[in-house]
């Protein structure tokens, strides 16, 4: 696990992306940076196996051999 993104890191990010952040705003993108990073590895984890992908998917259309 890689480890997370310090306020002063998130800074100089953004600084390196051209973001202008006030000082007060380093530590909640940090912390924000670091729950997508969460979220996204928790999702890279999970098997789909044969699960099509969504424009696969047809609203109001009922599989007729599914079982209820």
């Amino acid at each position: 696990m890689t480890s997370e993104l310090t306020p002063q890191e998130a800074a100089r990010w953004a600084l390196r992306a051209g973001l202008l952040l006030d000082d007060g705003r380093h530590e909640a993108v940090a912390m924000t940076a670091n729950h997508i990073h969460c979220v996204i590895g928790t999702l890279r984890e999970l098997d789909f196996g044969e699960t099509p992908p969504a424009f696969a998917y047809r609203a109001g259309r009922r599989n007729a051999d599914a079982a209820v």
